[in-house]
């Protein structure tokens, strides 16, 4: 007995050592989509601010597939000990919703993990190309209704923060477009510059540059007021479209991972807030930094679930 307190007595101690010395090594951020979308534009420079607060790497890991799914249900099962960590977007909230009414087995549950920080939380927008037939998104809309299901729109995905947007809009209008999925905000983006598709919903960061390029039109925002980067670009609500939304980021890690590598992963979280050289990444692509900290976060993303859930099930099954 003596040696089995003994041997409780020295894991505990180990244990309590391993989190007062984190990290002692670097750290994997999982982010759930391919280079180019907005997860990987603000997961990348949070990591390097991060890794600056915490003296360890913090090494972007892309791991794309199912709108986000894989990469999130890979951090939900890995160990719970701070050094693998999900850079999330809003699709997070749907998606073990979507495998329920999909009927297969989820790839993650909610409570397999726990949020740490927020760092945006941009409305989406609706952009195409240019030189394309639509000026505004009432001509999107009249000519989606003519020809029913044949106008194609990317996404990051069934249910990701690419399609439920444009799902909300066509639940409000009537108007059905034609839905095809990708891997992420990325490849949808080089599919509306190379025509494959001729609309997308998605965060401002990523088509903002194209924008100013002369490349692509926004012709309207999902937020409930103008975004400040694109201040002549009315919102659906103006133009009376029932239909808001956002893209948020946040940070999250499995569950029972222990509460101090949580309360240092927040510390870091809150310094590459503040950290100038993140401040300066996000306003090159003209994303406000909403920072929340882990008990807002929390708060945030129940509400967030709620309003989802729903959202989702009207959308109903999709193949």
């Amino acid at each position: 007995m003596k040696r089995i307190l003994l041997a409780a007595a020295m894991l505990a101690a180990g244990l309590a050592f391993a989190q007062s010395d984190y990290p002692s090594h670097p750290i994997t951020m999982i982010v759930p989509f391919p280079p180019g979308g907005v997860a990987d534009i603000t997961g990348r420079p949070v990591a390097e601010a991060m890794g600056r607060y915490l003296k360890q790497p913090v090494v972007v890991e892309n791991k794309a597939g199912a709108g986000g799914g894989v990469g999130m249900a890979y951090v939900s099962k890995a160990k719970p000990d701070g050094y693998t960590v999900l850079m999330a977007l809003a699709s997070i909230s749907v998606i073990p919703e979507a495998d329920k009414i999909l009927g297969r087995d989820a790839m993650f549950q909610y409570d397999q993990l726990v949020p740490v920080a927020r760092f945006t939380a941009d409305p989406t927008v609706l952009a195409v190309r240019a030189d394309g037939p639509y000026k505004s998104v009432k001509d999107l809309v009249e000519a989606a209704k003519k020809a029913p299901g044949t106008i194609p729109y990317g996404s990051s995905g069934n249910y990701g923060t690419m399609h439920v947007p444009m799902e909300m809009l066509s639940q409000n209008t009537g108007a059905k477009l034609l839905h095809v999925p990708f891997t992420g905000a990325g490849p949808a983006i080089v599919a509306l510059l190379g025509g494959q598709v001729e609309a997308i919903s998605t965060g401002p960061s990523t088509v903002i540059g194209h924008a100013k390029g002369g490349k692509v039109r926004i012709l309207a925002t999902w937020g409930d007021k103008r975004h400040p980067a694109l201040p002549d670009v009315p919102t659906l609500k103006e133009l009376g479209y029932d239909a808001q939304y956002s893209q948020w980021t946040g940070l999250f890690v499995p569950a029972g991972t222990p509460e101090p590598v949580i309360a240092k992963l927040r510390e870091a979280a809150r310094a590459a807030a503040d950290d100038a050289t993140f401040k300066a990444a996000l306003a090159k692509v003209e994303t406000p930094i909403q920072y929340l900290d882990a008990p807002q976060f929390r708060a945030f993303w129940d509400a967030d679930l709620a309003k989802m859930s729903d959202v989702v099930k009207k959308i109903g099954k999709v193949e």
